[in-house]
């Protein structure tokens, strides 16, 4: 009986085992002899811990976590081989041909003063710098140099026009900047020679 038992009980331990049932087994000893029952041992016992009975349980968390190192490793070495990105070329809107001889055209007319002629030259030199790269331009730059050139057929305003222009240069094209520093300093000298020069005249 006691056999039989025992058989029936290493079976039930089996089936919840397989099944990953949570039921409490005792491992009794009595006379030397090992047996496992769903009762308290009345000799000497000890109750199995659950986690003897999930044989067929397996942990995979620490498959997962060398599977997330892994693809993580990978996608480093894919964005480390990734070349940079090239920056971008900075844009530099020109004048074109056509209007360059446009303003040729307005350069040579004889009704202009020779501040405004010499003005329009620069501005036909500055287009050409452009073309060969100098320079960082916008087309709305060059459109508050056509409105310059135009302006210098006015009785007023172009002087006015010309400051607008030659600060819109000095902020795209620094080289330009500096020459029309020193071109303005050059040109206030020259007044200041004029006003010596006619002093005299005036105090006599």
């Amino acid at each position: 009986m006691s056999m039989i038992r025992s058989t029936l009980v290493g079976m039930l331990f089996g089936v919840c085992a397989a099944a990953g049932v949570h039921a409490q087994v005792w491992k009794c000893t009595t006379d030397g002899k090992t047996h496992y029952s769903d009762q308290p041992c009345a000799a000497k016992g000890e109750q199995m811990k659950t986690q003897a009975l999930q044989s067929n349980v397996i942990d995979t968390s620490a498959d997962r976590a060398a599977a997330e190192r892994s693809r993580a490793a990978t996608e480093q070495q894919q964005a480390n081989a990734a070349p940079a990105a090239a920056p971008a070329a900075p844009t530099n809107a020109c004048p074109s041909d056509r209007d360059i001889t446009a303003m040729e055209t307005k350069a040579s007319s004889i009704s202009l003063s020779a501040d405004a002629k010499r003005f329009i030259q620069d501005e036909i030199r500055r287009a050409r710098q452009c073309q060969k790269g100098q320079g960082s331009y916008s087309a709305s730059d060059w459109n508050v140099s056509k409105q310059a050139v135009d302006a210098q057929s006015s009785l007023t305003g172009g002087a006015d026009a010309r400051r607008r222009a030659e600060a819109m240069h000095s902020a795209a094209n620094a080289s330009e900047g500096d020459r029309i520093a020193r071109q303005r300093e050059a040109d206030e000298r020259n007044a200041q020679r004029r006003l010596n020069a006619q002093q005299p005249l005036r105090d006599r």
